[in-house]
């Protein structure tokens, strides 16, 4: 069955439709649920209200653009409801006031890092730090947009974001010296 057909199907109440559509993309929802939430469980109720947004909200879409785009976007906003929910959105500043503790280039992930290891390097972080950085590394949003998704400033956005890719950074350049202990190597 086609994109089309299946969300036709789904408007039309069709419950095979309505689990094929669920089976389809889950998994891949489930994780992007999960670099917002440390607890599974959470990300799985995040996973869940966002499903039954998207069979509610199903009408609304336009057909316009990607329908797993629009999937995701329905998922990261019910993961940041939930986030709130569960963890009270506190912007760490910890010690990244000086300057030399700030990331100064664009961070990348290296092939060598296995997604569930930057799964829990992401999950490490301060929730504000996790937050700003899976916005907008992960999800695309440009920082005007995550400010008015947070209820933050414009300025604060980018400050989490340098903080989070400096951690990050610290973080995986103490995994260089695990290597000589023949621990797994990380770099971003």
């Amino acid at each position: 069955m086609t994109e089309p057909d299946l969300i036709a199907a789904c408007l039309q109440g069709d419950p095979r439709a309505q689990r094929q559509l669920y089976n389809q993309f889950a998994g891949l929802m489930l994780t992007v649920c999960r670099r917002y939430l440390k607890r599974q469980e959470d990300a799985e109720e995040a996973l869940l209200l966002g499903f039954a947004k998207v069979f509610r909200a199903l009408p609304t879409f336009r057909q316009e653009g990607s329908f797993e785009g629009w999937v995701r976007r329905i998922m990261v906003n019910e993961a940041l409801m939930e986030l709130r929910r569960r963890e009270p959105m506190h912007l760490s500043f910890e010690d990244f006031a000086q300057p030399e503790n700030l990331a100064s280039t664009p961070a990348t992930a290296d092939t060598q890092l296995q997604a569930e290891e930057l799964l829990a390097l992401l999950q490490e972080l301060p929730t504000g730090y996790r937050t700003v950085f899976n916005l907008y590394a992960l999800e695309g949003y440009s920082h005007p947009e995550i400010a008015e998704a947070l209820g933050i400033t414009e300025g604060t956005s980018k400050s989490q974001l340098s903080k989070a890719r400096a951690l990050l950074q610290r973080r995986l350049s103490g995994g260089r010296a695990a290597a000589q202990t023949n621990q797994p190597v990380y770099s971003l």
